[in-house]
């Protein structure tokens, strides 16, 4: 999905937003019942601390497609540790496309995502980790093969499972070992076999 730059649609419009000067009033920008006008209220909004909250808040509620990518170019932009704590609690939502977009921005923030890492693998709810498994994979960060090592000694299969992908992913011969032991956990599991192969084909060239 492309997040840099948001197209106009035809007969949509995007009117300039006045400027917002209080939480209250930059959420109701973002509200207006066009979806020209809540991306001309993005572009407003974006460059001020308090817009990007604004933003923030209001991307686990939009309906629109052109405005959700507006919103997380935005963010991306202007990435930094608060924005990066906002996004993360969407890697809970049901919501499949938000919390994928989500896993899209947050890895174009590695620096600002590190310190949550750990706290998401431990995290109690196996789909959070299965979800921070799937970020780590495209995160480009120097220590996510070692994270994703800690995700592949998860006892739950669909955790480990991830976790296989992101090593394939990220390609690190050293993780081969550690992959090659995966299905001797899972016996009988034929999934977790295929995986392992496949990630060991792609890490060995072969």
């Amino acid at each position: 999905m492309p997040l840099i730059k948001a197209r106009s649609q035809a007969g949509d419009a995007a009117p300039l937003a006045p400027a917002a000067n209080a939480p209250a009033q930059s959420d109701a920008l973002l509200a207006a019942p066009t979806a020209g006008e809540r991306r001309a209220a993005v572009h407003a909004l974006e460059g001020s601390v308090d817009g990007q909250a604004a933003l923030c808040r209001r991307l686990a509620v939009e309906t629109s497609a052109s405005v959700r990518e507006a919103i997380l170019a935005a963010l991306i932009r202007h990435r930094s540790p608060a924005i990066a704590a906002a996004l993360l609690p969407l890697l809970r939502t049901e919501e499949a496309p938000l919390r994928n977009a989500a896993i899209e921005a947050l890895a174009e923030m590695p620096d600002e995502v590190a310190p949550h890492v750990e706290a998401l693998l431990v995290d109690p709810d196996s789909d959070v980790r299965i979800f921070a498994g799937n970020m780590l994979g495209v995160l480009p960060h120097p220590r996510a093969a070692e994270w994703l090592l800690t995700a592949l000694a998860d006892a739950h299969v669909n955790v480990c499972a991830a976790a296989i992908d992101g090593l394939a992913e990220i390609g690190d011969p050293a993780t081969a070992d550690a992959l090659a032991a995966v299905p001797a956990r899972f016996p009988g599991n034929s999934f977790i076999a295929f995986a392992v192969r496949v990630a060991l084909g792609r890490i060995r060239g072969c």
